[in-house]
């Protein structure tokens, strides 16, 4: 039996109200970069464009590599695809380091600084979207490139930990996690400066609480006009 028919059939339209909107929002009329796509898909989009543009260290990598030039290194490092072992070979030497292959290790020396200004400036290739340079310069994609840094830059870090030369190797590090896995995982998306979008996400933000609280009252009202209530 319902005790309050009037706080309840609010409760239900506010209820259905809710899932009407929940399918707009779920359904592919937002403009996407390739085809329509959902309120969800939209959203997250601009959000990792306004994300990219906060991660970007690279100049900040550049000027500490800049001070490493004349710091000689030597390591070996394993790869484990066969296949990307001359390409990645191929890479380093076009940074100006010197690579001897055998099999699937290679053994690399040159100047650290330079090395890594070489990979800072594939990363910012990467960063800007420009694959088709990268593409041109080592014959493989830009996040094939980005892996390759990254497995190098990897190695490089462990050996001058282990010469405790811990300077050079949170540099590395750095350049490794703030720059190259930056521009991997942000590969193919516009950034975006979260001024541009300022409207859009305040309305976003204020627009998720309120859709929540409408769920919540919805549910509040119905129960109430139902008769159940909550008592201490």
């Amino acid at each position: 039996m319902i005790a309050n028919k009037k706080e309840f059939s609010g409760g239900l339209v506010m209820m259905l109200g809710f899932w009407v909107v929940f399918a707009i929002l779920l359904s592919p009329i937002f403009p996407g970069q390739d085809k329509k796509v959902n309120m969800l898909d939209y959203m997250d989009s601009m959000y990792n464009s306004i994300s990219k543009k906060s991660a970007y260290y690279i100049p900040e990598i550049i000027e500490k590599a800049d001070k490493l030039k004349g710091e000689s290194f030597s390591i070996k490092m394993k790869v484990e695809d066969k296949k990307s072992a001359p390409r990645i070979a191929t890479m380093l030497r076009t940074s100006g380091a010197t690579v001897e292959e055998s099999d699937s290790e290679l053994k690399v020396s040159g100047d650290l600084g330079e090395v890594l200004i070489a990979a800072m400036a594939d990363t910012e290739l990467a960063y800007n979207n420009n694959g088709e340079a990268l593409m041109a310069r080592h014959g493989a994609e830009a996040k094939q490139v980005m892996f390759d840094w990254h497995n190098t830059l990897s190695a490089m870090e462990k050996r001058f930990t282990k010469q405790e030369k811990f300077a050079q190797s949170t540099t590395l590090n750095k350049a490794k996690t703030k720059a190259v896995e930056t521009a991997y995982n942000y590969y193919g998306i516009e950034a975006q400066s979260i001024k541009d979008k300022a409207v859009l996400v305040v309305a976003s933000l204020v627009g998720y609480v309120i859709y929540t609280m409408w769920f919540g009252f919805s549910i509040l009202f119905m129960f109430e006009g139902w008769g159940l209530k909550l008592e201490h």
